[in-house]
């Protein structure tokens, strides 16, 4: 069958470094460190004191208290993103055909917060169990999408992914497998995470998966310097407006891009560490240029996974030379983790935006925090760091991989008619 081609419509983020997509773009292009210290408990008994918090973000700016009090912070931040996409993408009119538009939507971990809380609170109390009703509903990860769904009346196809830091990336690969197979028009897609607690904090501490560079958070997220000591975490939101081609033309919307291809693989290696020469990141990448129909030189910028973490930055630079051989030294390489932090679930959805968006600017933001060069990475790509880079950007490919080994690429194109 003749599969159908998807473009991007609409954009919503909630993130550490800008709670509109604007500001996000502001603060990437602008190299803004989206870290400080933790504002949502005392961490001072943690080893790792900082991360990269949501600032000025008020519930009650957008849901009345009685409204707020059901929901998860997770599916807040969901909520709050995917409106500002529907809203850019003008998709609400009397026209659209509710029964063909879906969400798939994303997150690592779910209402994690109000599990801790719920818990913490019958531990801490007489024994008797008093817990909320709301419990439940609020800490499953698939709240998210049926409360978009819910608040739009979209009855398409509904669900969430999870596949740890690469849960928002298969997301939308799903929701593009979705519309190319003509089993819906339009979906709302991406992914939302709000981890910053204590036992989101202890459990990665205890991984010795985190930076503990608490004297200095604001430069803690170090992708690809020789100094890097773990990623910084990270919390928010993205939503992607994915839409049929003809659709979206029949209607007049604007176009941002269009999505191009799409790759997954699992490593097969180890619970939380990758291949370490990248095996499974290579499958996914190329299984991507495959399903988009590229060679390895049409693609001008890559958006890495880039956590900030020892052996994972490695991997996947080796990854990327692995697949795209001598041309890995023409394509701007970076990672806006270096800015947002790592925002876990919702990581694959923010990144896609930052890709999205270098394409309709032709701006690749940087790698901030870039001091002493790793002499294990050398110049094997180009990377971008400190500054941003002013180049056209015809195709950019985003990675996201996730403990337990699950990668997802995903390649975005400049729409041509």
């Amino acid at each position: 069958m003749k599969l159908r081609r998807v473009v991007i419509t609409g954009l919503g983020a909630l993130t550490p470094v800008g709670n509109t997509v604007p500001e996000l773009w502001n603060g990437l292009t602008g190299g803004v460190s989206g870290a400080g210290p933790i504002t949502r408990f005392d961490a001072t008994k943690f080893k790792t004191q900082f991360a990269c918090e949501v600032k000025n973000f008020d519930p009650l700016n957008f849901f009345d208290r009685k409204e707020a009090r059901k929901y998860d912070l997770f599916t807040l931040y969901g909520l709050v993103s995917a409106d500002e996409a529907v809203t850019d993408a003008s998709l609400i009119s009397e026209n659209l055909d509710l029964d063909r538009v879906g969400v798939i939507w994303a997150s690592g971990i779910g209402g994690m917060s109000t599990f801790y809380d719920e818990v913490a609170g019958f531990v801490t109390g007489d024994g008797t169990p008093r817990f909320t009703p709301f419990m439940i509903p609020k800490m499953i990860a698939d709240i998210a999408a049926g409360h978009i769904s819910i608040k739009y009346g979209f009855r398409g196809p509904n669900f969430a992914t999870v596949s740890a830091c690469a849960s928002s990336a298969n997301a939308l690969i799903d929701a593009y497998n979705y519309i190319r197979l003509n089993q819906a028009d339009v979906f709302i897609t991406g992914g939302s995470e709000a981890p910053i607690n204590p036992a989101g904090i202890g459990g990665f501490n205890a991984l010795h998966a985190m930076s503990t560079r608490n004297d200095d958070p604001v430069t803690a997220s170090r992708p690809f310097d020789k100094d890097r000591d773990g990623f910084v975490i990270g919390e928010g939101s993205g939503a992607i407006v994915f839409e049929d081609l003809e659709h979206a033309l029949a209607r007049g919307a604007k176009i941002y891009c269009e999505v191009a291809g799409a790759g997954m693989s699992g490593d097969a290696y180890h619970m939380t560490a990758p291949h370490p020469d990248g095996l499974g990141a290579m499958n996914s990448m190329r299984a991507a240029l495959k399903d988009a129909g590229l060679s390895v030189s049409d693609i001008d910028h890559i958006n890495t996974h880039g956590t900030s973490t020892p052996l994972g930055d490695i991997a996947e630079i080796k990854a990327v030379c692995g697949v795209f051989g001598d041309h890995s030294k023409n394509i701007a390489v970076n990672s806006t983790k270096s800015m947002t932090g790592h925002l876990l679930g919702a990581a694959g959805a923010v990144e896609a935006i930052a890709s999205v968006l270098a394409i309709q600017h032709d701006v690749i933001p940087p790698t901030i925090n870039h001091f002493t060069d790793d002499e294990e990475l050398g110049n094997m790509v180009d990377f971008v760091f400190n500054k941003p880079l002013k180049r056209s950007v015809n195709a950019a490919l985003s990675n996201t991989f996730g403990f337990g080994g699950h990668n997802a690429s995903l390649i975005f194109k400049k729409f041509i008619q």
